[in-house]
């Protein structure tokens, strides 16, 4: 037989070289789109269950995703106090589960409760963390040290600066019996209840519906990981000083939550289908309608296009959530808004050019194309809404500050608005009597934040070569050790360099007579992508200080309160080393005489019990209620 020709050398397998497997990038989780109870309705059966993926965690070779699931940012845990049970983890590295992402949806499975809870939120984490461009941190550590001493050179300190970081966000599927859900800043933790819905009789609601577990609500879920996220970038944010503060709390919660609805892709081509392309008609403003409907059979917990402007008015508005939901729905009219001018070409098309669409399902191509744009204004949209979230000033912040915040963040990425995002969200303010004080007209040149009015010498340079290590790909501790060394050395450089008036431009009082240092309570970086594809890197740094002040001023042996103020530096990594790198001063001054007596007319208006709960955590540690402000704010089971 002929012989066989020889296999040429670098064809022959060999021994030496072994073949790195490389962790997937994503993970493939099945969750509910909305509510359980969508699954049980013929009509929204079909997209009631999605599958979304989420980062791989932990993204390192050879490493598993303990059960729980316990990963960089969660810990999912698992205790039922009512029923006096522990439910054993979900193992989501268990090879069948990784076959079939991840357990199937059943409202009777605590494994899948743990599953839904921790998709959801790792989705509302990697949102925030894309449009604010830096990893999230969760609030310190509630028992960490109140007064550090940030000029002592005590080596203690970098030891009592790692105490205040908390790794970990815990989430308890099922915490408590009752028909509430919130974040515990006190815990740091997200608390999950569930409860026996209502059912409609003949003679209205009647008991002994179906339970309803708040844990495996879409919009609850990521509504209560945003309260969290938010409080790990504004912690004073929870201390109301004006009725807008916990109102925009909710309210923010509630727009990242029902802006989500449009990455599910099932979810959004049903709703356009449906509605035939007009979103005022749809659902996807409605949040949590399993949780509204078992409680008092309303269709929705909320609904942010339920009221007209008339109907939703600022001025009159009190409660939390009623005054939140004005905001809500000025957000989503702008949304709206947007997504009416980027479609009407495509219905000009459709329609041969009357405007009108021919009677009957639309064409699946039209579904697709309106759902690509609800989908990327949505997204636009909501990125706006968080980037703005690093130009609010840091305490008393109210609902114009946010309109003023959302134009400059904007401003700063896209300076050409083609779209006309900006003046859609000053319009919107403005149906609801929503207007900024002290600009001389609404125009978005007007709205913008200013810069500094003088140049305060060195202090944006110095704050310019901080060495920060923040990006998306760090190590979350090393983040916080780099943030919290930051903030020591522009505390000990603001105390030597800054005198009296400069101090003022920063909203800070440095007189003498002041009883308080100010606070570095933040600086954080904050990396963007242009449109032309250059990368903008900002320093944002947030400077607070208190005084005590009588709440009735003419009587001097009356109850006190905790006056703050301070302000947000917006500082240009990347400009010219020969300009001021600070962009932006928002201040809230200590000597503001119109602040301190809204303050107190705040607090004369408002229950005494009310405030003494949670108007300042810092000052009474000794009251556990006093860090519960959600709780107290759900507690008319609003979540």
């Amino acid at each position: 037989s002929a012989e066989a020709a020889p296999v040429p050398a670098r064809a022959r397998p060999t021994n030496n070289v072994v073949p790195v497997t490389l962790p997937p990038s994503r993970r493939r989780l099945r969750i509910y789109s909305g509510d359980p109870s969508d699954a049980t309705r013929l009509a929204s059966a079909a997209e009631a269950v999605t599958t979304v993926d989420i980062p791989w965690e932990p993204p390192h070779i050879n490493l598993r995703l303990p059960p729980g699931p316990v990963g960089e940012y969660l810990e999912v845990v698992d205790i039922d106090p009512m029923n006096r049970r522990f439910y054993p983890p979900v193992d989501l590295e268990d090879r069948l589960l990784l076959a079939q992402d991840g357990l199937a949806p059943a409202v009777g499975n605590p494994k899948f409760h743990q599953q839904m809870v921790y998709a959801v939120a790792m989705r509302t984490i990697e949102t925030f963390e894309k449009a604010l461009g830096r990893v999230a941190l969760w609030a310190q550590e509630p028992n960490y040290y109140k007064k550090p001493d940030y000029t002592s050179l005590d080596p203690n300190d970098e030891r009592r600066l790692l105490k205040g970081f908390v790794r970990r966000l815990r989430i308890y599927p099922h915490a408590f019996y009752g028909a509430n859900a919130y974040y515990s800043p006190d815990k740091v933790a997200l608390l999950f209840g569930h409860f026996q819905g209502k059912r409609s009789g003949p003679d209205g609601l009647e008991p002994g519906g179906t339970t309803v577990f708040t844990c495996l609500s879409h919009d609850i879920i990521a509504h209560e990981t945003t309260h969290a996220l938010l409080d790990g970038v504004h912690r004073r944010m929870r201390i109301p000083s004006n009725p807008d503060v916990l109102s925009f709390h909710e309210a923010f919660a509630d727009i990242v939550a029902m802006f989500q609805h449009f990455s599910l892709p099932s979810v959004l081509k049903a709703e356009i289908r449906r509605s035939r392309g007009v979103l005022s008609r749809s659902g996807l403003g409605q949040l949590a309608r399993e949780f509204g409907m078992g409680r008092s059979g309303s269709a929705a917990l909320r609904d942010a296009i339920g009221r007209t402007p008339a109907e939703a008015n600022y001025r009159t508005e009190t409660q939390s959530h009623s005054r939140g939901a004005v905001l809500v729905a000025a957000v989503f009219d702008a949304f709206l808004q947007i997504y009416t001018l980027r479609t009407a070409p495509l219905l000009t098309v459709a329609s041969g050019g009357s405007g009108i669409l021919a009677r009957g399902e639309l064409h699946p191509t039209l579904v697709d194309m309106l759902a690509e744009e609800a989908r990327k204004t949505a997204l636009h949209v909501l990125e706006i809404c968080i980037r703005a979230i690093d130009y609010l000033p840091p305490v008393d912040v109210t609902f114009s500050d946010y309109l003023r915040a959302l134009v400059t963040a904007d401003s700063d990425l896209v300076p050409a608005d083609e779209r006309g995002y900006r003046v859609a969200f000053i319009e919107a303010f403005a149906r609801r009597f929503i207007f900024p004080e002290r600009v001389h007209s609404n125009s978005t040149e007007e709205l913008r934040w200013r810069g500094p009015e003088q140049t305060i010498t060195g202090l944006g340079a110095f704050i310019r070569d901080l060495p920060l290590n923040w990006g998306r790909d760090s190590d979350r501790l090393e983040a916080y050790v780099s943030a919290r060394r930051a903030a020591k050395a522009l505390q000990r450089w603001l105390v030597e360099n800054v005198g009296v008036e400069a101090g003022q431009q920063l909203g800070l009082d440095l007189s003498a007579e002041a009883t308080n240092r100010p606070e570095v309570h933040s600086v954080r970086p904050a990396t963007r992508v242009l449109p032309d594809g250059r990368i903008r890197r900002d320093i944002v740094v947030v400077l607070t200080q208190k005084r005590t002040e009588l709440v009735d001023p003419n009587r001097l042996d009356g109850e006190t309160f905790t006056f703050r103020f301070g302000a947000t530096l917006i500082v240009d990594v990347d400009g010219a080393r020969d300009n001021d790198p600070v962009r932006y001063i928002i201040s809230k001054s200590a000597h503001s005489e119109d602040r301190l007596q809204s303050a107190r007319g705040f607090l004369r208006a408002e229950p005494p019990s009310g405030h003494r709960l949670y108007f300042d955590p810092d000052d009474q540690p000794g009251e556990a209620s006093s860090r519960e402000p959600f709780a107290l704010t759900h507690g008319g089971h609003e979540c």
